[in-house]
């Protein structure tokens, strides 16, 4: 699964916060039109406050399963609330999200002071939310128990049709265990309902506009809120915005052509880094390239009962790792062990890519970030289709997919009643959409995009090898802060150190 046409999920931003974040990837998707007709969000929401301890809340708040019926069975979103620290200043709510798809945002609120500066945390009610089908939200999208099968345990190059079966079963076997376990809410969980949902968190405040802050798959999300209800947006800040104009195979070739790009920047830091432990007397590149297909066909041992270190759990190490330079030496560590014949390390950075807890339990992340991506897509691509398509990934991404055959992403998955929709922003006013030069999940070519498709989408570059770029550039945050506590508007195309 982890193969021809899509990276898997994972994330959230790194830099401010002093909890190590998870990488996220997004995926772009085909669109319905914005002037679609869209189902009404109102009503009497409510949210349901519990005992406050040291300005921090944790709430809940029922939203209808399917808008057009708002009668019908409903989601339990889980919220938390970190409430301003200077109520002379407050100026409302900011709903924050840290991307995905499928990862509980109800954290960034929990622990806002290691997210955002203090002037955010001063004029804003900071406001986390678990998007339906996720974290502590009920019910929650549930697939399979063990990831190690549909994500680690097969052979990303099949060198035979019953290699290539495999690849095929497997993916058709996820499928249909979302269908199986979540049916009953599989058609609700996707991008558009998730803003329909932010409407109804501003009916439950009481409050006439809500400003917003979204990282990663978070910029998808409020811009979709933004294109859907426009008259709420105070100001919106994404940063790390995918292309919102391209399918879902045009989006993996962006997102793959960026990791690919920083695999090489990595292994060219290493190659001149005489103290990088990947070193290989200066030639990294071929000692990565090399270790690639011994990986592919003579794995190593790691842990016991755990998958051996092949090359997809390699590759999955290594974009583990992509998301930002500060885990670039664990890569390159990782990799020397494996030369030594010990794929230990490689499975490590693959399990925190993977969310796999302590315990030995996966986290459900995955399971939501592949079923929001295929309810906000329209396209089901057929086997054929899939693997007559994965040359052009070859020639993009050779490092990280490198197989023949595709990955059959939503191929298996129900059709999507509510893609969504045309991202355009109109009438919302200004928003404030920040790219990283070196940013290998959300390419500043497709961040550039996503700002150019907003009808005032202004755009910050961020110099930097991370993913998002708030939490590593104090330029950046200072331009944040004055737009989202005082409405100052950046300059088109402003750039930061």
């Amino acid at each position: 699964m982890l193969g021809g046409t899509l990276v898997a999920a994972c994330g959230a931003p790194a830099g401010v916060t002093t909890r190590e974040a998870s990488p996220i990837v997004d995926e772009t998707v085909a669109t319905a039109p914005a002037e679609q007709q869209q189902p009404e969000v109102s009503g009497d929401f409510e949210i349901e406050w519990e005992s406050e301890r040291a300005g921090v809340s944790e709430g809940s708040l029922e939203v209808p399963v399917d808008y057009r019926d708002p009668g019908g069975p409903a989601f339990t979103l889980h919220l938390v609330r970190n409430k301003a620290d200077d109520p002379s200043k407050r100026i409302g709510s900011l709903l924050v999200n840290p991307g995905g798809p499928g990862f509980g945002g109800s954290e960034y609120a929990t622990y806002a002071d290691s997210v955002y500066g203090e002037e955010l945390l001063a004029a804003f009610d900071i406001i986390g939310w678990d998007p339906r089908g996720t974290g502590k939200s009920t019910p929650a999208l549930d697939c399979v128990d063990d990831y190690d099968k549909y994500y680690a345990e097969f052979d990303i190059t099949p060198d035979d049709e019953a290699e290539r079966q495999v690849l095929v079963d497997t993916a058709e076997e996820f499928a249909a265990g979302c269908a199986e376990r979540s049916g009953d809410i599989l058609p609700f969980v996707g991008t558009n309902d998730s803003a329909r949902d932010m409407e109804a968190m501003r009916l439950a405040l009481d409050e006439e506009q809500l400003s917003y802050f979204g990282f990663s798959y978070g910029s998808e999300l409020g811009a979709t809120w933004a294109t859907l209800f426009p008259d709420a947006v105070r100001a919106a800040v994404l940063d790390g915005a995918s292309d919102p104009t391209a399918d879902l195979d045009a989006g993996a070739l962006i997102q793959l052509g960026g990791f690919e790009d920083s695999v090489q920047a990595f292994l060219d830091d290493c190659s001149e880094d005489t103290s990088c432990a990947f070193h290989n007397g200066g030639d990294a590149t071929t000692a990565y390239d090399e270790l690639m297909t011994k990986l592919d066909e003579a794995p190593l041992p790691t842990e016991p009962d755990r998958p051996e270190a092949n090359r997809v759990v390699a590759i999955g190490a290594t974009i583990a790792a992509m998301y930002s330079s500060s885990r670039w030496p664990e890569l390159a560590q990782a990799l020397a062990d494996a030369q030594d014949g010990d794929g230990a390390g490689l499975l490590a950075l693959f399990d925190s890519y993977y969310q796999r807890l302590p315990d030995g339990t996966w986290g459900d992340e995955l399971e939501a970030f592949q079923s929001i991506v295929c309810m906000d897509s329209p396209d089901r691509t057929t086997v054929e289709q899939e693997d007559a398509e994965q040359p052009e990934f070859n020639k993009v991404a050779p490092r990280l997919s490198p197989g023949s055959a595709g990955d059959y992403f939503c191929t298996f998955f129900p059709e999507s009643s509510d893609p969504r929709v045309e991202v355009t922003g109109a009438g919302a006013g200004p928003i404030v959409v920040i790219g990283t030069t070196g940013d290998p999940a959300t390419p500043l070519s497709g961040t550039r995009t996503a700002a150019e498709q907003l009808e005032e989408g202004t755009l910050v570059i961020v110099d930097a090898n991370e993913h998002t770029g708030y939490s590593v550039s104090t330029c950046a945050q200072g331009f944040v802060h004055a737009y989202l506590v005082e409405l100052e508007v950046p300059a088109d195309g402003t750039e930061c150190d």
